[in-house]
């Protein structure tokens, strides 16, 4: 192939899109396989960058084909370096890719990984839901991965089917509600539960709302009639 001034327009991106796939093809292999919950952010980008210098390939017929060749081999050859050097020692690895955060730790919210991850307390509880976790009180360890997703260790009290397994019966599951949301009162969750703002500052231990800014979440369970606070501040 060569640079075609006469080519077809069609045919052109017949012809360029099969072999920018062609090529992607061979170079995801090089690169070897990887889930996409796998994927570091450094990988993503790599992804979506060859992706688009491909469809670019396929569509402009001004420029050389060699150029998007080049282009991408380049990517290919910077991902494999960085894949290397990150092999290479520790310190490395965590600047090339980064660290594993603990977003929770023995039960209690780490308020400042939080806020180093770019999560807020809504992010952490739909996290902890999709991983079936409705109640934090189940919860351990919360560590969020490189690859974006997070690792969850239950409570011992929360194995699995234990209930069960000792001739016990499983009670009902029932939803919580968060009554304080990074430092803010949810008056409608108030209302749901029939409580108020100053039943809650008692329970807090607090005078009025500029207290409530150094909670980072307070649930309220129904069926202990239990309020469950995380501090901003990070857990001893």
């Amino acid at each position: 192939m060569g640079d075609t001034p006469f080519m077809n327009p069609v045919l052109h991106v017949v012809v360029y899109s099969i072999s920018s796939f062609l090529f992607l093809f061979v170079v995801t292999k090089l690169m070897g396989k990887k889930q996409i919950a796998q994927l570091s952010f450094l990988d993503y980008v790599i992804g979506i960058s060859l992706g688009s210098i491909a469809a670019e390939m396929a569509t402009d017929p001004e420029r050389p084909y060699y150029h998007f060749f080049i282009a991408m081999a380049i990517y290919l050859v910077l991902d494999i370096s960085l894949t290397l050097l990150a092999r290479k020692g520790a310190l490395l690895k965590k600047i090339i890719r980064g660290r594993p955060l603990i977003l929770m730790e023995q039960g209690k919210i780490n308020y400042r990984n939080l806020m180093r991850s770019k999560l807020d307390i809504n992010d952490l509880l739909a996290l902890c839901r999709a991983k079936g976790y409705f109640d934090l009180r189940t919860v351990a360890y919360v560590i969020f991965e490189t690859s974006g997703d997070v690792s969850i260790l239950p409570t011992a009290e929360a194995a699995p089917a234990r209930s069960v397994e000792v001739g016990g019966t499983p009670s009902s599951p029932a939803l919580s509600k968060d009554v304080v949301v990074d430092g803010n009162v949810v008056d409608g969750a108030l209302d749901q539960i029939g409580k108020t703002r100053a039943w809650l500052f008692a329970h807090l231990g607090v005078k009025d709302e500029k207290d409530v800014k150094s909670i980072a979440l307070a649930t309220y369970y129904d069926d202990t009639d239990e309020l469950t606070v995380h501090d901003k501040s990070d857990p001893s």
